[in-house]
């Protein structure tokens, strides 16, 4: 496994924690670097039904690690490797083929929100501080991560956020968009826990195909022509059927697409 990079794993559910607490888990360009070969194994597990990711100890990740902004072995493009491994793991995240949730206590900044906003859903506590920091340090923010923000925030909050680098608290966060839930201090674990049985428990096939129609819909793709083709799958595969099955004889349905 990858430095700084650990995954557990609890039946269905795989927990990729960024593992550097005490630097608020601000990744390294190693860390980014490595994130998709991370993420490539995990997706080529039919056990991992749902990916969540956190952070060890009180925060999720401060960002890139400044450290590395300027070194590059191009002098005339100091950040172009890194913003290069920044990318391919944000593509990684967001390309997941299974759910995929970001578990948020304390700091989420900079690069801690590119891999929140690749994550499908965010859950945070009253802990949580959320910021994109490129005008702090004179950064041109990528339109890969800008395009995230906007979709998820709007415009409005995207300029915000990235004219002023202020932080945004918990409540603000999900008044705007940035998180799906706000749980209670203690909760946090146990809940995101729960929910990603309930999402294990599902249809993979059906997650797979909101994704990917999702997704479509969202870059300008033929969302018709993916629907299209996952509702064949569902027929071929025998999902629907099984899933009328269960829900008619009152059980638990046993789904036969593995994902």
């Amino acid at each position: 496994m990858a430095e700084h990079l650990r995954v557990s794993r609890d039946g269905a559910v795989a927990v990729l924690t960024i593992d550097r607490a005490d630097k608020r888990n601000a990744l390294t360009a190693g860390m980014w670097a490595a994130l998709p070969g991370v993420l490539a194994e995990l997706a080529a597990d039919p056990e991992v039904r749902v990916l969540v990711v956190t952070g060890a100890g009180p925060s999720f990740c401060a960002g890139a690690d400044i450290s590395d902004l300027l070194g590059g072995p191009d002098a005339e493009d100091p950040m172009a490797r890194l913003r290069r491994d920044n990318l391919a793991a944000q593509a990684a995240l967001r390309d997941f083929p299974r759910p995929t949730i970001a578990m948020i206590r304390g700091h989420c900044i900079g690069g801690g929100v590119e891999l929140a906003t690749c994550c499908d859903l965010r859950f945070t506590d009253p802990t949580g501080v959320f910021g994109v920091t490129p005008a702090k340090v004179g950064i041109v923010y990528t339109p890969t991560s800008t395009r995230q923000l906007v979709d998820l925030v709007g415009p409005a909050t995207t300029r915000y956020l990235l004219y002023s680098g202020e932080l945004l608290d918990a409540d603000t966060a999900l008044r705007t968009g940035l998180v799906d839930r706000l749980l209670p201090a203690g909760d946090l674990t146990g809940e995101v826990r729960r929910f990603a049985e309930v999402l294990a428990g599902r249809s993979a096939l059906t997650q797979r195909a909101a994704k990917e129609v999702t997704a479509a819909l969202a870059t300008g793709g033929d969302a018709e022509e993916v629907a299209g083709r996952w509702y064949r799958e569902t027929i071929a595969s025998g999902e629907l059927a099984e899933g009328v099955a269960a829900f008619t004889e009152r059980r638990a349905p046993r789904f036969p697409y593995g994902g």
